[in-house]
């Protein structure tokens, strides 16, 4: 069976999905403040890299952990539920099955605690 990296297009089609989860993130008030002082490419690159490892493709993820890179930041539900709302309609664009946005959500909440109230 295919894994779940497989099914979502390998890093070519998360990087695809990256590209649209940060054009609606970008576009939302709720969070876009947080990616002011980002270098976008840089940023678009690693969650490719990070996305892709966490749905059991290869570990090519090298950026800081989850918790160093969410320091200082403070987020709250309201922005994971943003966060998460924004990946689940990126995924959904490309035509991928409920259950595997499902799956990934379900990764993402899996993080959960070493992401908020950093």
């Amino acid at each position: 069976m295919d894994t779940l990296y497989e099914r979502l297009g390998g890093q070519e089609g998360i990087s695809k999905v990256v590209d649209v989860f940060y054009d609606y993130v970008l576009a939302d008030e709720t969070v876009n403040h947080f990616f002011v002082n980002t270098d976008m490419t840089k940023q678009r690159q690693h969650q490719s890299l990070f996305i892709s490892w966490a749905v059991g493709g290869p570990n090519q993820y090298s950026g800081k952990s989850m918790a160093k890179a969410h320091e200082g930041m403070n987020l709250n539900e309201q922005h994971f539920g943003a966060i998460a709302t924004h990946l689940a309609a990126s995924l959904k664009e490309f035509g991928v099955p409920n259950k595997d946005i499902d799956a990934v959500l379900e990764k993402l909440s899996s993080m959960k605690e070493q992401i908020l109230y950093k």
